[in-house]
């Protein structure tokens, strides 16, 4: 499989999913990310190699540093890695794909390489608490040094001037129970005028954490990145390390990591349906959804033994069953969520002064939603059709033919009316799931393999598509983690979510903001 235009050979990774793995020039780095985007494909992460401290790797202890990126087109994910000279610089991509360019000020704090030639290069995750020249990635994880502070100093928002012209400045700590962010407003009047986020407050240092834990032990952590996705993570996860020991999961095994990844997809929708009610003063739907959401929790404590199916997806397979007892309960619960969600769906639709918020507020139209790289749920949103599960389905997708939600609008009332669909349709996929699953064991032996090897899982989260690129050294290293990068889609939706809300009031900031959902924390790592 090649890249349109580009001449290099890529070996195909076996996992579910058509994953691709080539090494690439300077010049071809630039290549492929023209050829990509010019073919309608998307960028879907990018990230910089750490090191290892072993003289099995090199002389000096370390190995040399290297950039990855990840393009998705439709014959599926190009995973290309770029080695980098003495001075750690690599084209920049940002002008093709302007979300690279928060993931390439990332990899500049986390392990000192820098994109040559980008207009932005504040530092992202580093907010004073480790000096300029330290990059943890960098460090020997076993003897990790305390980091020196750095200089605390005002981060330079860019300023908007003019008459009348003034900044509100919200966060990072905030009145609910949240995750911190800042958001910087320059405002006329109540007209926003500009919106800048600063994030990273939540960074806890997981992909350093990632390379002190067993490989068979650290779909753990990986589940616990952003923990609304712990089933997603965990899966992409566990698919990433399958590849590499070339581990087929039994059917049955497959059947209910979708039983449990559409349940979470459930949970989610549910929860923020009513709170995206609740944000236009329509308080009736945030009881309801709640009530929906709390008692399919419950079910899913009696069927999985954890309300947020922590720990459930683990490599090989899933940790247990369900039985025939919490089956029935969950079908149970599955048709009183149902005949709910449509009436709810009918008091949405039939509610004047909802529709009025709903209607054109933060709204991101498809031309501009293809142009910044939206994606997953908003994306649908915004006519950007991409689903994993539709696009490249995979036991049991394959045979459960998901319908993809989507609208055109790409504003609140769009996204919500995306949700609405996709909580339908999961719940349908759902019971499909719990009377067709084949019988048979829920897991497989995992073999750690001899040699060093690289593999890569890919999941349609309920954000939408969560990545995990895992390279594993040999069994001389003691199948150590040499580098586990798990990307979120709130990368890609961050930035566009500063678009959104351009000639908007400020008023209507917390619903849009609540209309994209994303995750504060899975995108800090």
């Amino acid at each position: 499989m090649k890249i349109p235009g580009l001449d290099v050979e890529f070996a195909n990774l076996p996992a579910p999913v058509p994953v691709w793995f080539g090494q690439v020039t300077s010049a071809q780095w630039v290549t492929a990310a023209t050829a990509v985007r010019e073919h309608g494909g998307r960028l879907v992460a990018l990230w910089a190699s750490g090191a290892i401290f072993s003289e099995a790797v090199s002389p000096g202890g370390t190995r040399a540093k290297a950039i990855f990126v990840a393009y998705v087109t439709l014959e599926g994910l190009f995973w290309l890695e770029l080695a980098l000279e003495a001075d750690a610089r690599y084209p920049d991509l940002s002008a093709l794909f302007p979300a690279a360019s928060r993931m390439q000020r990332a990899a500049a704090d986390l392990s000192g390489v820098v994109a040559d030639g980008a207009a932005d290069q504040r530092p992202w995750l580093n907010h004073g608490a480790w000096a300029a020249d330290h990059h943890p990635l960098l460090q020997d994880p076993v003897h990790l040094p305390a980091p020196a502070p750095g200089a605390l100093q005002d981060y330079p928002f860019v300023r908007v001037e003019g008459d009348g012209v003034h900044e509100i400045a919200v966060g990072p700590v905030h009145a609910g129970i949240i995750e911190p962010g800042h958001f910087r407003f320059s405002v006329v009047g109540e007209k926003v005028l500009r919106l800048e986020q600063r994030l990273g407050y939540t960074h806890k240092g997981i992909e350093q954490r990632m390379t002190q834990l067993p490989a068979l032990q650290a779909y753990r952590l990986a589940g616990r990145v952003s923990g609304d996705s712990t089933v997603a993570y965990a899966w992409a996860y566990c698919m990433a390390l399958e590849s590499i020991c070339h581990t087929q999961i039994t059917p049955r095994a497959a059947w209910l990591r979708a039983l449990l990844l559409e349940c979470e997809r459930v949970a989610n929708h549910l929860g923020d349906l009513g709170a995206l009610g609740n944000d236009v003063a329509f308080a009736f739907a945030l009881a309801q959804f709640s009530r929906l959401r709390e008692d399919w929790l419950r079910a899913c404590k009696t069927a999985f033994g954890h309300r947020l199916m922590m720990d459930c997806v683990v490599p090989g397979g899933v940790k247990a069953d369900i039985n025939a007892a919490a089956q029935a309960q969950l079908l149970i619960c599955c048709d009183a969520v149902l005949n709910d969600v449509k009436k709810l769906y009918d008091v949405f639709e039939a509610h004047a002064g909802l529709q009025d918020r709903f209607i054109n507020t933060g709204r991101v139209r498809p031309e501009l939603a293809a142009q910044l790289g939206l994606t997953g749920l908003a994306g649908r949103a915004s006519a950007q059709a991409w689903d994993l599960r539709c696009d490249h389905p995979f036991v049991p997708y394959d045979q459960l033919r998901v319908v993809m939600g989507g609208h055109t609008r790409g504003d609140v009332g769009a996204r919500a009316l995306v949700r609405f669909q996709e909580l339908l349709e999961s719940i349908r996929l759902i019971e499909r799931i719990l009377r067709e699953k084949p019988e048979g064991p829920v897991a497989s032996d995992v073999v750690l393999p001899a040699q060093a090897s690289r593999g890569l899982g890919w999941v349609e989260g309920w954000r939408g598509e969560i990545v995990v690129a895992l390279e594993l050294e040999g069994a001389d290293l003691g199948h150590s983690i040499s580098r586990c990068h798990l990307h979120d889609p709130s990368w890609q939706n961050w930035p566009v979510l500063e678009h959104a809300v351009l000639k908007d009031i400020v008023a209507d900031f917390p619903l849009i903001n609540k209309s994209f959902n994303l995750s504060y924390s899975g995108q800090d790592l």
